[in-house]
């Protein structure tokens, strides 16, 4: 199966992207969504949070408070390594196996820090969603309120959008314009439709620059 890996920065709209994927027929796993899964009351992952952070990261319901569970590991480049080691195994270990589980044409594996993970190597393209880091902050201030001073923390985590536009095969322009997203997302469907039909006929030409070993 083909895999498209979905990556941008904070505020760079890939979900809204990834939505407009899902509604042509691509499948779509959302690493964001799974950590969300992964760490919900009674699970593994939660309980070595816990274990590793202490209580004080919990809501009084008991649910994972991730406002400050954040404020605490980017205050800390060692605690958020730790933060790391016990999120990204279980995270990947799951996006991978519901990508194998879809019966889609192809694949789009939304993984914000899919550079700074070393995961591209999972993938066969990578698609990096891409807008003005004014334009970011706007949004996740729009979005989540949070502080300009936080935003450019997250923001420096990542890799820059000039790395990531370098190292990506693919990019959507996300800019202000809405309605400019749907014409680049067909035309991206159209292009991985005729790669994952090329790359399921090994007598046939073969188009697909495979990253994956």
């Amino acid at each position: 199966m083909l895999l498209i890996g979905l990556t941008g920065g904070i505020g760079s709209g890939k979900s809204t992207v990834a939505d407009l994927f899902a509604s042509r027929g691509a499948g779509v796993v959302d690493t964001d969504l799974l950590a969300r899964e992964l760490t919900e009351p009674g699970t593994p992952t939660l309980d070595r949070i816990i274990s590793e952070f202490g209580t004080e990261v919990l809501n009084p319901d008991g649910t994972l408070n991730r406002g400050r569970l954040r404020q605490q590991v980017f205050a800390d480049p060692a605690a958020r390594t730790r933060l790391e080691a016990l999120l990204h195994p279980p995270i990947r270990d799951l996006m991978l196996e519901r990508a194998a589980r879809l019966q889609a044409p192809y694949v789009i594996l939304v993984i914000p820090l899919l550079f700074e993970t070393g995961q591209e190597s999972l993938v066969d393209r990578v698609l990096a969603v891409d807008c003005p880091e004014p334009t970011q902050v706007k949004r996740v201030r729009r979005r989540s309120g949070l502080p300009e001073g936080e935003i450019a923390r997250i923001m420096a985590s990542q890799v820059s959008r000039a790395e990531r536009l370098a190292r990506a095969d693919d990019v959507i322009d996300n800019r202000d314009d809405p309605d400019a997203l749907p014409p680049q997302v067909e035309r991206l469907h159209r292009s991985y439709l005729a790669l994952a039909a090329s790359a399921a006929n090994p007598e046939g030409p073969q188009t697909v620059a495979r990253r994956r070993p």
